[in-house]
């Protein structure tokens, strides 16, 4: 029997965009809750929501990338990595309540509306649409490396169309008078944040419950390693992610020992499986007839893994 190891690179992070854009965030919070008292606007409130959100999202990306870089130790042996997404996912459930809470004062306000201040909400959403802008650019590109980095980015790009949305409502209250506008966009916020921050979760609960990465199809994989010279069968194939960019594989591989050695099946077998992005595998060669345990096929094209226990 042989195993084999291989590791991908620890992913800093981008943390001093990070520390900029909750500075941006953190300090336009401020003035747009006193801003939201001031003119009485349920969407620009809606909107500071939305930056408090931001702004923690921030932050807790920013905890999760220190705890992350942490050394794998004896109790912790992959190190710290899961803790990105357990960030990602308390961001996601966080913007999930706010924009409850949103909608149910936008059905409140709309049975009563009140009295808005135009032209100090229009002020308030310019500035808050360019500090949007800016911490967009800021996060942009970890947003396609990280997980917790993409939840902070949505957020701020959510909140970036909320400043749009609250723009437009005072431009309209102040030609019109129609207050119950506010209202109204206040519930397309919400309702328009509701889905996106749904797909966050369920991407974050997806590698919490360490199911197959996005992307990544095991019935290929399958096939390419049963299609190896000398491979007479393989079981107990997983494939799974510490966090966002960092898939795992382990796999036992049935080889006919007399025709090729078992380093040399372990060496195709691990080029192979690094062709499919992933970072860390744990590969077993056992001699033919070593493993008489028969195992359950996989269930569909879908990558499905089941162990026959």
């Amino acid at each position: 029997m042989s195993t084999g190891h291989s590791h991908g690179q620890v992913r800093t992070g981008n943390e001093k965009m990070l520390w900029i854009a909750l500075a941006l965030t953190t300090t336009f919070l401020i003035a747009e809750i006193i801003g939201s008292l001031v003119t009485g606007s349920l969407a620009l409130l809606s909107d500071a929501a939305h930056m408090f959100t931001d702004a923690a999202a921030l932050a807790i990306s920013l905890t999760a990338m220190q705890i992350g870089k942490r050394i794998a130790d004896r109790k912790r042996t992959f190190g710290y990595y899961r803790f990105e997404i357990l960030a990602a996912a308390f961001n996601a459930t966080l913007l999930f309540m706010v924009a409850l809470y949103i909608l149910y004062e936008a059905y409140q306000r709309l049975r009563t509306p009140a009295e808005i201040q135009s032209t100090g909400m229009l002020v308030i959403a310019v500035l808050g649409l360019l500090i949007n802008l800016i911490c967009m650019q800021l996060l942009r590109a970890g947003s396609k490396e990280s997980l917790n980095m993409k939840g902070a980015y949505l957020e701020v790009w959510s909140d970036m169309l909320g400043s749009i949305g609250v723009i437009a409502t005072a431009i309209v209250i102040r030609f019109t008078g129609w207050n119950w506008v506010d209202s109204l966009m206040a519930a397309g916020i919400g309702l328009w944040v509701l889905p996106r921050t749904w797909i966050l979760l369920k991407e974050s609960i997806n590698i919490l419950l360490q199911g197959v990465p996005k992307g990544i199809n095991l019935e290929v994989i399958d096939s390419a390693l049963r299609g190896i010279v000398g491979v007479n069968d393989i079981h107990d194939l997983h494939v799974w992610s510490l966090t966002s960019g960092k898939n795992v594989l382990s796999v036992h591989i049935v080889a006919d020992l007399s025709r090729r050695t078992d380093q040399e099946i372990l060496s195709e077998v691990d080029r192979i499986v690094h062709g499919f992005e992933i970072a860390h595998t744990t590969i077993q060669v056992e001699a033919d007839g070593f493993h008489t345990q028969e195992h359950a096929p996989l269930a569909d094209a879908s990558g499905i893994h089941r162990d026959d226990k």
